[in-house]
């Protein structure tokens, strides 16, 4: 039984790279539907993303999981495990305790691995002005305090995180 929902977006040209190609993708979805949960999944979308940075994502309202491209040809071998991850989200949106019970079951991974080629840069740079660690983000932080100084891992305004401006910022790696 192929769980499968037709999308003409879903279809990749020929790829060059190592990755699976969507048909093997819904196999895949299927054969783990069930060993892993029994069947009861619905069927989904899966489609690569060339934007994403991410491992995989599931949205819940368009019922699409999306396979990181750029991701999985850095780790091409995580591509069964971001699968199981996203399918997991199916049934529990979040990463808390329920979600951790069964990745624990399946043997799905919580976290994806990190790479230099998966960050974008920096926006905004910030220091700490007691040990002058520096954070990069892409956002603008309201209140936040140096997560090493910090006592108690909460906010400490001793430790209030200061943003760098203009010529004091640090160069991008």
């Amino acid at each position: 039984m192929l769980c499968r929902i037709k999308d003409s977006e879903n279809e990749l040209e020929e790829d060059k790279s190592k990755l699976l190609q969507i048909e093997e993708l819904y196999r895949l979805f299927d054969d783990f539907n069930g060993r892993y949960f029994k069947g009861i999944l619905p069927p989904v979308r899966i489609a690569y993303s060339r934007r994403m940075l991410s491992a995989g994502s599931y949205s819940i309202n368009k019922k699409i999981i999306k396979i990181g491209k750029r991701y999985h040809e850095i780790f091409p071998d995580e591509i069964e495990d971001t699968l199981k991850h996203e399918m997991i989200h199916i049934l529990d949106p979040s990463h808390g305790k329920g979600f951790k019970s069964i990745a624990h079951r399946i043997g799905a991974s919580l976290k994806a691995k990190a790479h230099p080629d998966l960050r974008l840069p920096a926006k905004y740079y910030y220091i700490c002005p007691i040990c002058g660690k520096i954070y990069r983000r892409r956002k603008r932080l309201v209140m936040a305090s140096c997560g090493s100084c910090s006592k108690g891992g909460k906010f400490d305004s001793d430790c209030k995180l200061k943003l760098l401006k203009g010529g004091n910022l640090p160069k991008e790696r």
